[in-house]
């Protein structure tokens, strides 16, 4: 109880007061906890963990301390569905109970993101849709809604397929949500997701504006601001936004970067108006001219700044996923990303400097942190 009541004092409230930094890996080939000290400067490895099944985010509980990772299936031989962990991944169970649309309908194929809110536990999944878990994991029920909605006939799947990516909960209403899909873009629910609507105007969906509230675009990551104040960041196929108004609007801030192609974004934990992108070359899904980069706004996008110092300069021509980049809440802002090499890279100081924390991992899919 004691470390269980640590973690939630450290992460919930984002107080520095523990000693151990978990990142909490997702990969191709299972889930990996890393272990590092409260300087940031040792890590140990553990895993791979979950059966080494393609693991696409690993996510921690703040209220409880426990984990949770979502893995995709393979039809013959294991289904899709969330594994938990009870002990900061010392050991694992696994459940796909209720994890089904019902008879007729299209199998749950991969579980990309899991959360908290509303008092429960969140799953996005593959074909795009909601679930919802009140037993903290162990069963699943379908949330209606969202699949209810009216447009989801012309709900078409990105290049990754047809899935719910990220869930964003208001912390100052918890009924209060976003999700992000690919690539039926954003909708937004104010009643704990009985009913949704797109958000989406002024999004381009390839070079033409949404100018209505239609059911359309490929959100690659939709993030908000700490606080609940309404911000909203997304990075899209086709651009980075801003909205002020939880999401009624955006306002594209690519300008300034050297691609609008990206697919993760980080926040930090007590600024809303600093943020952090990973721009790609769009056609090759890799860091521009095989330099290795990560870019950061202090002002809400309006200006971007590069930072790479001790990140590799020449033939790193990797990509960052989705999942890839997380910040912790300690202070200096610790920033860590993920390739779909193998690497994971870390700063301690906010990205004015990175170090390689390990190699030869399998591709990573996700990184989450927690403290303790």
């Amino acid at each position: 109880m004691v470390e269980e009541h640590m973690f939630y004092y450290a992460v919930e409230r984002n107080v520095p007061m523990a000693t151990t930094i978990l990142l909490l890996v997702g990969t191709k080939k299972g889930a990996f906890v890393l272990r590092g000290d409260a300087g940031r400067e040792s890590w140990t490895v553990d895993g791979p963990y979950c059966a080494n099944r393609p693991t696409l985010h690993v996510n921690a509980d703040p209220q409880t301390g426990q984990l949770f990772a979502g893995t995709a299936g393979i039809e013959q031989w294991y289904s899709a569905g969330v594994w938990r962990s009870a002990d900061l991944g010392k050991s694992w169970t696994f459940s796909d109970t209720g994890l089904t649309y019902g008879e007729g309908e299209p199998a749950v194929e991969k579980v990309w993101h899991l959360m908290r809110a509303d008092g429960a536990v969140y799953a996005g999944v593959e074909p795009a849709g909601l679930f919802r878990s009140d037993d903290g994991g162990q069963s699943w029920e379908h949330v209606h809604g969202l699949r209810d909605h009216p447009s989801r006939p012309e709900w078409m799947p990105g290049n990754g397929g047809l899935c719910l990516h990220s869930i964003v909960s208001d912390p100052a209403d918890r009924r209060r949500m976003w999700v992000g899909t690919s690539a039926a873009g954003a909708f937004y629910t104010e009643d704990g997701g009985a009913t949704w609507e797109p958000r989406n105007r002024s999004v381009r969906n390839l070079d033409e504006p949404i100018l209505d509230d239609s059911a359309a675009g490929c959100v690659h990551k939709l993030i908000s601001a700490p606080q609940g104040s309404g911000l909203l960041y997304q990075q899209n196929h086709f651009g980075v936004y801003r909205s002020r108004d939880g999401g009624a609007s955006w306002q594209e801030i690519s300008a300034g970067l050297p691609s609008d192609f990206g697919f993760p974004m980080g926040v930090h934990p007590r600024d809303g108006r600093t943020v952090f992108v990973v721009p790609l070359d769009g056609n090759g899904r890799f860091m521009p001219e095989g330099r290795a980069a990560v870019w950061r706004s202090r002002d809400a996008g309006d200006t971007w700044e590069r930072l790479d110092r001790g990140l590799p300069q020449e033939h790193a021509f990797t990509g960052v996923l989705r999942e890839g980049l997380a910040t912790d809440a300690l202070d200096p802002v610790g920033i860590y990303f993920g390739t779909n090499t193998g690497q994971l890279f870390g700063s301690r100081d906010e990205g004015e400097t990175w170090s390689q924390i390990v190699d030869y991992l399998p591709p990573i899919l996700s990184v989450e942190v927690a403290v303790v």
